[in-house]
């Protein structure tokens, strides 16, 4: 299990143990005002910044960063800032590998290897997964299996989707895969959480059931 360092205050409450959060929102400028004052305090705190970005939205939010007083080039160079393009993290090959996310994901943990930032505030942007609806399946046992990574470390983890891009049933499964939650602006702890081993073999035998119902109906 992590150390656990400080509470992180975050859109309206804190982030103690469970720091593994599925952020929903309406517009860009709901997202930019709940999660900046969180980016700007990891700054602050002296956190590692690792953004998994759209890549569309990467010149805007470098504009938000420097719109908060944080220098996007300066933290770059010191190794502060880390943006990452979403399409090339998730589809490195053109596919989504759970495997090599969950390597990914492991490198990333724990701030620094060398110590210089104590815990990294990771804010991951969803969009890449509407734009590839092949993916959604992996990506939602993904986001359950990552939960056994989160759970060892003291890093904050925000994924960020925007509700009119993902259907219901997409929303529903992201937010039982995630033990914190951010809706309308706030923090708090999801009550729909299903601990990664149940809801895997739950979304295990659903899949059987529906490939069962399709050879069927075939």
């Amino acid at each position: 299990m992590a150390k656990l360092t400080q509470p992180i205050p975050f859109a309206g409450a804190e982030l103690t143990q469970a720091r593994h959060v599925c952020a929903f929102f309406n517009s860009e400028d709901e997202e930019y005002r709940v999660l900046l004052p969180f980016i700007k305090d990891g700054f602050d705190c002296g956190h590692k910044a690792v953004h998994v970005l759209s890549p569309g939205r990467r010149d805007r939010h470098v504009e938000h960063l420097a719109a908060v007083g944080i220098d996007p080039a300066a933290a770059q160079v010191s190794g502060q800032l880390e943006l990452r393009d979403s399409t090339q993290t998730y589809l490195s090959d053109g596919r989504f590998d759970q495997n090599r996310m969950l390597q990914t994901f492991k490198s990333i943990a724990g701030g620094s290897a060398d110590g210089t930032y104590p815990i990294s505030r990771i804010v991951c942007q969803m969009e890449w997964a509407n734009c590839h609806p092949s993916c959604i399946h992996d990506l939602i046992e993904f986001e359950a299996r990552v939960n056994d990574v989160w759970c060892q470390h003291d890093d904050a983890v925000i994924c960020v989707y925007d509700l009119a891009k993902f259907s219901g049933d997409t929303v529903m499964d992201v937010i039982r895969t995630h033990p914190m939650i951010i809706v309308g602006g706030i923090l708090q702890q999801n009550p729909f959480f299903v601990p990664p081993q149940e809801f895997l073999q739950e979304l295990y035998q659903r899949r059987a059931e529906q490939a069962r119902h399709s050879s069927t109906v075939g």
